[in-house]
């Protein structure tokens, strides 16, 4: 049997409730009810009387929490009184597992198979089983399933090749029937306009959606094939399903779409596109909105991409992209974007965990200064480092646009890229090197009693320590790596910033000698050890050269104020 101890998967299920809030709470009660299981958003719109929720966790408890959802939905959701602008079926629409580590895809479809069969069989409700997970290929497309909505389903279902994966092969009148499917990770993106026209909101969807419009002649009619097959003329974007609506919530219509693979089709190639078919047939785009949650790449990518437009430097903080991207695809015209909330992996950090690099500088300062011996030279070491990396970053962008620098915006910016990954990096050693000093009071904590407690105690503390030796090592590398930076922005960096350079090039040394002393103090017993030897003959040489580098830099410098 396959261990699934550390695998997550992301399940979105999609509810034909979008105004009534209690019903909505109730639903996503259930799913809080199940261990393992974390919801991350809850995204109703009242137009659509849809709400779009998304949870995460452990493979099996997503499926219990997914089956007490729709288990809820269907006491309280009655489909017969149900009126909404978003196509539905049931009171669960649609229920997909999307795998998001450890579990591959074939794995994800068996854990969707045996939700399906749950909800068919305990709830009586008819499921279907759609994209990597359909039984047969008219069941791929969720869009060929839910033709013809939940009215048509009366008679849909009684025809063969539209009989339910499980449960009954009848309509349930009151909870209507559901899709259960497993699929990779899909953006709900919907594109505002200045139009109040569904008609022609849908005409930039057929012009943008991978499957197009159906193909007409010249007196209008529609085409066919020999075989009598509608003939249909492909849009623009792969990877992209998409209708025009009007939302009576914001007055305005829009062209509502499923991004499925966002390396086939990015969010902000969907915008562009979306904005040069509105100008061509006379409309203007004036906003956007994401439904439910995105990965924070396809933000980011969207953020460089319009960056890219304006000839602007990418070597400036994540926050400062996501800003850029939020503005240019006009992500908050209805309503604030809050990226903590919004974005995936911001909403999968644990927000118990503290971070000393999450500390104000005069937090940081202070707990270092406190009576506890972590954080000490270490994490100090990696954060001088850290602030080396940043001033050259900051040369960096101050020369991408430096009046009559236009033409090599461009390559400043490659340098300031190079000097975010540094910075981002040393960062991260800030914290690693204290949790690699508490690992070693952690193995000198161990029982050591009897004979095999002493041995298992004097192997953690090596191992420990070793680890404590590493980690300061790699500090090392990464502040010595940034000495190469700093220097290029000294020779051809802005002028007026040479002085932020030479003192980049000081923080440097500092967090180089600093590492140093702690690989030192750490291998005081392990000199000899052959993983720990190299080690420190290559820091004795990089200790070295970070001398002559800062000496060198520093004349460079000297040299150039007058």
């Amino acid at each position: 049997m396959k261990d699934f101890k550390n695998a997550i998967i992301e399940c979105v299920p999609n509810f034909s409730e979008g105004v009534n809030m209690d019903i909505i709470k109730s639903i996503t009660n259930e799913i809080e009810k199940i261990k393992d299981v974390k919801l991350l958003d809850v995204d109703p719109g009242k137009a659509t009387n849809r709400t779009v929720v998304t949870f995460v966790g452990h493979p099996q408890a997503v499926v219990d929490a997914a089956f007490l959802a729709i288990k809820k939905a269907a006491e309280l959701i009655d489909m017969r009184q149900h009126k909404g602008e978003h196509p539905r079926m049931g009171a669960t629409d649609v229920c997909p597992l999307i795998p998001v580590s450890g579990i591959s895809m074939e794995d994800t479809i068996v854990f969707a198979h045996q939700l399906g069969k749950r909800v068919g069989l305990e709830l009586g409700i008819p499921v279907y089983m759609y994209e990597y997970a359909a039984t047969a290929e008219n069941r791929n497309n969720l869009a060929e399933i839910r033709s013809g909505e939940y009215e048509g389903f009366q008679s849909k279902i009684h025809k063969p090749e539209w009989k339910p994966d499980y449960g009954p092969v009848a309509m349930n009148e009151k909870s209507g029937v559901t899709a259960i499917g497993a699929r990779d990770f899909l953006i709900a993106y919907n594109v505002n306009l200045n139009t109040t026209s569904t008609r022609r909101a849908n005409s930039v969807a057929f012009d943008v959606r991978e499957k197009g419009r159906q193909k007409k002649d010249g007196n209008g009619k529609i085409v066919k094939d020999e075989n009598g097959e509608v003939v249909w003329e492909p849009g623009l974007l792969k990877a992209v399903k998409g209708i025009g609506w009007f939302i009576e919530e914001y007055g305005i219509a829009q062209i509502s779409m499923n991004l499925t693979n966002m390396y086939i089709t990015p969010l902000h190639v969907a915008f562009d596109t979306c904005c040069e078919r509105a100008t061509a047939r006379g409309m203007r785009v004036t906003g956007s909105e994401l439904v439910g949650l995105v990965p924070l790449e396809a933000i980011l990518e969207a953020g460089k991409y319009f960056l890219r437009k304006q000839q602007r430097s990418l070597g400036i903080t994540e926050a400062e992209i996501i800003k850029i991207a939020v503005k240019s695809l006009g992500l908050d015209e209805l309503g604030p974007f809050d990226p903590k909330k919004k974005i995936i992996e911001y909403r999968l950090k644990d927000i118990e965990e503290k971070k000393l690099v999450d500390l104000t500088i005069t937090g940081f300062a202070q707990e270092t200064a406190s009576e506890s011996p972590a954080p000490g030279g270490g994490s100090i070491s990696a954060y001088c480092g850290a602030l080396g990396a940043a001033l050259a970053t900051m040369v960096a962008n101050l020369s991408a646009h430096k009046k009559g620098w236009d033409n090599r915006w461009e390559e400043f910016s490659n340098h300031a890229v190079k000097g975010q990954a540094l910075m981002t990096a040393l960062l991260a050693l800030v914290d690693e090197d204290t949790a690699a000093f508490n690992e070693i009071m952690n193995a000198f904590g161990l029982p050591k009693g009897n004979d095999d407690e002493k041995t298992t105690r004097k192997a953690a503390i090596q191992a420990a320590t070793i680890n404590a030796i590493r980690v300061p090592y790699r500090t090392m590398e990464k502040a010595y790596e940034s000495f190469s930076l700093i220097k290029t922005m000294v020779e051809i960096g802005n002028p007026n910033s040479v002085s932020d350079a030479g003192v980049g090039a000081l923080c440097a040394r500092a967090s180089v000698k600093g590492c140093y002393l702690n690989i030192k103090i750490n291998a005081q017993d392990l000199k000899n050890h052959p993983d720990v030897q190299p080690l420190l003959e290559q820091a004795e040489k990089i200790n070295t050269h970070a001398d002559e580098l800062e000496r060198e830099i520093w004349e460079l410098v000297t040299g150039k104020i007058k």
